[in-house]
């Protein structure tokens, strides 16, 4: 493995511009570089004759140089370089603008064989700027003439001085590769060898070369991503054994004094994990709903269920506000059956945390909430049974087994309403088990999405200028931007002023971004929950957030710059009352796929079918979840295209399970140090 290792600067070809590109494209040493993978391919084998070449087609031709270049100097920062090339059946220009080291790049009668997009010019069939190479010798030796990568770059970096660094790579170090998997696996699932992968996926021989390449690079991303996150929780969440819940008889009690009934879909995921609670073995459960499927009262039930039998349940929030509103919903459906609600956040005063840690060593408090103050090393519990983590994915692997670590192997359960398609779940988290609440309870009324474009954004803001006058409240999203939570800040800062003085002259606006200190931001929450803010201007902070029944519209400004998954969590925000609640996405994107993306969340508020999508149109590279987990994007896999290679990928972890049940790798060693490598830094690998 040493080979991929070396830093890219000591590659032929690259110097300290290139090197510097390089670097920008995050490419520091050879196996970057291997990995960088083209992200299309174009097949230049088959060329034509001139006579049956169509306007509007990419093409590739052989043809002789029949005039010198003409060169046409129009003003300054445009230059043209046209030359007319023939074959036997006809002639066409090719046409090169602001290239000026193109005149006279080539003679008359010189061969060339040139590809590119053909149009109908004034004088004819024409092609501009066109991929070119000079024909002296077999034509299988070219460059241009096969099927050729087209790499993601940068400016400034040209395709084919890309191609030629991953040709000089592959010349050089190809060799000294070491296959990483274990050669059963290997002849088991019909995989060419990783030399022969990387070699194909560059620079491959011919279409059937690149599919077998693809798939082979495809089950390795897959298999390491799956195998490092079982690992991890095999590491961190050790399965032993732990007290066993069997008492039941009071929880009709509390379903019965529920201000509503349970959905069927409710009552399913309850006997799930019921038998999960009754086992000695941990229960370590996902459940997936989407926002106001009830997932909470899921939660009370399971919480509940640990204390009658003679036990303490934690829920841990991600936010304050968040952990606030489950202890205010908790203790109204748990306290008038004498369970005692506790709750540890930071912003308690010293005396009444040293009480309330008291209270939760002797137990004295059944079911405490609270945010990672939870996992402090001064809260210690007498016996607890049940964790319950709230939206997973803001808490890393080793902050739940630090609250787990508090307990004597407790129960886990994980709550995200983030809807994430099953099979994407299954990498996510690993060995979990999966729950799905995919039913919203009777008389949740469905919110109205519309989009509108920027121009017709005044439409929306007179909307939500008319809920306002009927006592309601509005949020407006800010501009998704990526360089920096600063810039975001002061864009947020930005439209709140420009509000203020404008559509919402007579209302009180607040602001809330990722810049403020954590003790503002609650404030800020904290008046809009009591309705002494009417509008909140923000930035993706409230993701996550609290519950506003009266908040009934929310506009997302530019919402071409957010992932349809997001942009399912933020509607979410609202509806939360008994009120119609309207989404209104205002988009400047005219494109296609932005267009395709808006109609979908017009027509759409099943999250469940939304993350298909958004993972179907996204394609390959970041899909939710790997980045919140601090993992890497996937390069070349697409869990929407590659289900069938995800399902062999899971069969043989099984089996590898079943040989090696903490995945030691003892007779892997190849595999143990891609994996330490690839995955460094995280705990358990």
């Amino acid at each position: 493995m040493e080979v991929l290792k070396k830093d890219i600067q000591y590659i032929k070809g690259v110097g300290p511009k290139r090197l510097y590109l390089l670097n920008k494209m995050k490419i520091y040493n050879v196996e970057d570089m291997l990995y960088h993978f083209p992200r299309d391919y174009e097949n230049r084998s088959i060329s034509k004759k001139i006579i049956d070449i169509k306007p509007g087609e990419k093409t590739t031709l052989y043809g002789v140089v029949a005039r010198g270049c003409q060169s046409t100097y129009v003003r300054k920062g445009l230059s043209i370089n046209k030359y007319l090339v023939k074959d036997s059946t006809g002639y066409i220009n090719i046409v090169f603008f602001n290239q000026p080291y193109m005149k006279n790049k080539f003679k008359p009668n010189d061969t060339l064989m040139i590809n590119g997009k053909v149009k109908m010019g004034l004088q004819g069939l024409e092609m501009t700027n066109p991929v070119y190479e000079k024909v002296e010798a077999n034509r299988a030796t070219f460059s241009t003439d096969g099927i050729i990568p087209i790499y993601p770059s940068t400016e400034g970096f040209s395709q084919s001085q890309i191609i030629n660094i991953q040709k000089n790579i592959l010349e050089e170090d190809l060799n000294h590769i070491i296959d990483y998997l274990p050669d059963k696996l290997v002849t088991r699932n019909k995989l060419c060898n990783l030399s022969y992968a990387l070699r194909h996926i560059h620079l491959p021989a011919s279409i059937q070369h690149l599919r077998i390449a693809k798939y082979r690079l495809v089950f390795d991303e897959l298999f390491l991503l799956q195998l490092a996150l079982i690992k991890i929780k095999k590491n961190t969440l050790k399965e032993e054994k732990t007290v066993s819940l069997k008492e039941n008889t009071q929880i009709d009690k509390l379903i019965k004094n529920l201000p509503f009934s349970l959905t069927n879909s409710q009552k399913n995921v309850l006997e799930e994990i019921f038998k999960d609670l009754e086992k000695d073995i941990p229960m370590n459960r996902l459940v997936q709903g989407d926002v106001g499927s009830g997932k909470t009262v899921v939660a009370v039930i399971a919480l509940y269920k640990a204390v009658i039998n003679g036990c303490q349940g934690a829920l841990m929030a991600p936010t304050e506000i968040l952990a606030e509103q489950h202890y205010k919903s908790l203790e109204q459906l748990l306290e008038p059956l004498g369970i005692r609600v506790g709750l540890l956040i930071g912003s308690l005063t010293k005396t009444k945390k040293q009480k309330l840690l008291d209270d939760i060593q002797k137990g004295e408090i059944d079911i405490i909430i609270g945010t990672h103050a939870l996992i402090q090393e001064s809260v210690y519990f007498k016996r607890l049974a049940l964790v319950v983590t709230d939206e997973q994915h803001r808490f890393g692997v080793r902050q739940r087994a630090t609250l787990v670590a508090k307990g004597d192997n407790p129960h886990i359960l994980v709550m995200t309403a983030t809807p994430i398609p099953r099979t994407l779940a299954l990498i996510l988290y690993g060995d979990l088990d999966i729950s799905i609440i995919d039913e919203l309870p009777p008389g949740r009324k469905e919110i109205k999405t519309y989009c509108l474009t920027s121009e017709e954004k005044d439409r929306g803001y007179n909307f939500a200028k008319n809920q306002l006058e009927l006592g309601r409240q509005v949020y407006i999203v800010c501009p998704l931007v990526e360089e920096s939570e600063a810039i975001e800040a002061k864009a947020a800062t930005e439209i709140k002023e420009e509000l203020e003085k404008s559509y919402f002259l007579n209302y009180k606006v607040g602001l809330l971004h990722g810049k403020m200190n954590p003790k503002d931001k609650e404030e800020v929450m904290k008046q809009f929950v009591e309705n002494k803010l009417h509008v909140l201007v923000a930035t993706t902070v409230i993701e996550v957030g609290v519950n506003v029944p009266n908040a009934t519209v929310m506009i997302i400004e530019n919402a071409e710059r957010f992932g349809l998954a997001q942009l399912h969590q933020l509607r979410g925000r609202v509806g939360r009352g008994s009120e119609q609640s309207y989404c209104i996405l205002i988009h400047n994107n005219k494109s296609k796929i932005a267009k395709e993306r808006m109609k979908i969340m017009e027509e759409t508020t099943d999250g469940f079918i939304i993350s298909e999508k958004d993972l179907e149109i996204r394609g390959p590279g970041e899909f939710f979840g790997l980045r919140q987990h601090g993992l890497p994007d996937l390069k070349i896999a697409n869990l929407f295209k590659h289900m069938k290679i995800l399902k062999k990928v899971q069969e043989e972890i099984e089996d590898l399970l079943k040989e090696d049940p903490y995945l030691n790798f003892e007779k892997y060693p190849q595999l143990k140090l891609k994996l330490q490598e690839k995955f460094q830094g995280f705990e358990g690998i």
